[in-house]
């Protein structure tokens, strides 16, 4: 038997799992389970048997996967729990992280800029990552600093 996470989906402060659970029965059956974790609870979703299961053995299926599937539940919670710890202290992909408003950061984006031409990386990308900006954002940020001198005119005024 075997129990792995199939997707989670988070909102609202509460997250629901759900799991795929594959039992090998003897002589070549297999009875494919899909389980969903919410609120505490655990319940069998969907199953799929090959040959159909009787009566009596769908009954007794839930006996037969209790425990792996618990386990399972448990040890995807917990690793749940260990990245949301390590996470706690970082800033997440959207945040974006302490920068500068006014002169001093088109100052700081324009260093940023032209120590990324110096090393032959793309300069968008490298004020993308400094500012934690998107694109657009960062092009806008690029412009400021261009308008105020810091930068080089893209082209030259006739």
């Amino acid at each position: 038997m075997s129990v792995w996470p199939a997707w989670e989906v988070q909102e609202c402060g509460s997250v629901t799992s759900w799991f795929a659970v594959r039992l090998d029965l003897p002589e070549g059956g297999r009875v494919d389970v899909l389980a969903v974790a919410a609120g505490g609870c655990v319940e069998i979703e969907e199953v799929r048997a090959q040959p159909p299961l009787s009566l009596d053995d769908l009954t007794a299926l839930a006996d037969w996967i209790e425990e792996p599937l618990l386990e399972a539940c448990a040890a995807h919670s917990a690793v749940r729990a260990d990245v949301r710890a390590e996470s706690a202290g970082t800033l997440a992909a959207r945040d974006r992280p302490a920068w500068p408003s006014g002169a001093e950061g088109m100052r700081l984006v324009a260093e940023e800029y032209l120590a990324a031409q110096g090393r032959g990386t793309d300069p968008v990308l490298a004020v993308m990552s400094a500012t934690g900006r998107s694109r657009r954002g960062s092009l806008k940020l690029i412009g400021g600093a261009r308008d105020a001198g810091f930068l080089t005119p893209r082209h030259s005024r006739r």
